[in-house]
């Protein structure tokens, strides 16, 4: 087994690609390591730039379409089959010399995540930094994994907590979070960052309500996830007491002989009494959703288009070769015959 596997998820980085390459070989050239790249669905000639370079070390997997980040790097685990695994971004803003430091403390301290912190950050000041500063905060105050900067993606895993991430949708941003879930050691160590030379960022302000919508899911996975009734239900017997109190309290002012048609206050118990049993449902519904995901197989959430490795790339070649061989025959058969068009 190797000792490391790279995973690199690129989506239209056609001028990263051979730098990227370069310094990768550089920096891990005292290391027993692989490439992964993962082609998230690009338009440009970002394959084509990776085929050039492919070797003994360099594997391509190249998606149908654009999936997203965090499914992209589940297939870049899925294909790797180093003992540890690091990630990165194709974009050049990560050091890939940051990885051996990184690959060095996790095997000599026995954590099972290190995660970097971008100590000087290369990014615009008020559409990057302030609202990723803010967005931390606030994971951090409601998860309860006290990381720095949840959005630098290079991280190094023990290889059994990189396959468990469970990673879908857009949840790549909180990967510290279920790394913890599945009680990994997290330590968070200072990387170097670099301003972006080449291509344009996928991120913007755009995915602050995404990245909030996904934090209520890490919440609720965080707590919940394996007894999604404790939440349920307690807001559901909360609201159904609250509802059958007040319900209660109206049939006595019935009894009594006054008028309660009409009064706002039978309207907030029937809704209380409703809204009750609908949560206590919901919860045994999650119930038995979370039995199935637990028991049942997980169908993967990617399809791949090709893999391209060192011996396919030279397969293809020599495919090539043939065929402009035959043409070139063909042609000069065509022409001894007396066909021409």
């Amino acid at each position: 087994m190797l000792e490391l596997s790279v995973v690199i998820t690129v989506m239209n980085e056609e001028d990263n690609i051979h730098p990227l390459v370069e310094a990768l070989r550089s920096a891990l050239e005292e290391i027993d390591y692989e490439v992964i790249f993962v082609d998230d669905g690009s338009v440009d000639s970002t394959c084509l730039k990776i085929k050039e370079v492919i070797d003994d070390r360099i594997l391509l997997v190249e998606l149908r379409k654009n999936y997203g980040q965090s499914t992209a790097m589940t297939a870049g685990i899925d294909y790797s089959t180093g003992k540890y695994i690091a990630l990165s971004d194709g974009d050049l803003q990560n050091d890939p010399t940051d990885i051996p430091m990184m690959l060095h403390k996790l095997k000599t301290e026995n954590w099972d995540v290190v995660a970097g912190n971008r100590k000087n950050r290369k990014d615009g000041t008020f559409l990057r930094k302030m609202p990723s500063k803010l967005a931390n905060a606030i994971i951090r105050s409601m998860t309860k994994v006290y990381i720095r900067d949840y959005g630098c993606t290079l991280k190094v895993f023990k290889r059994e907590i990189a396959e468990d991430l469970g990673l879908y949708g857009e949840l790549h941003r909180f990967i510290p979070v279920l790394a913890a879930m599945q009680g990994a050691r997290i330590v968070q160590v200072d990387v170097q960052h670099h301003a972006r030379l080449f291509g344009k960022s996928k991120y913007g302000l755009g995915r602050t309500f995404r990245v909030m919508s996904d934090l209520v899911t890490m919440v609720f996975f965080r707590k919940y996830s394996q007894k999604p009734m404790h939440l349920f239900g307690t807001m559901g017997f909360i609201s159904l007491f609250l509802g059958i109190i007040i319900n209660l309290y109206l049939l006595v002012l019935k009894i009594m002989g006054e008028d309660i048609w009409g009064k706002p206050l039978i309207i907030l118990g029937l809704i209380l009494l409703l809204g009750g049993i609908q949560l206590i449902t919901i919860g045994i519904i999650a119930e038995i959703s979370m039995r199935t995901y637990y028991e049942a197989g997980i169908r993967k959430t990617y399809q791949v288009r090709k893999v391209w490795s060192k011996e396919i790339k030279k397969e293809q070649e020599t495919k090539s070769k043939k065929q402009v061989s035959r043409d070139k025959e063909q042609g000069i058969g065509n022409l001894e015959l007396g066909f021409t068009d």
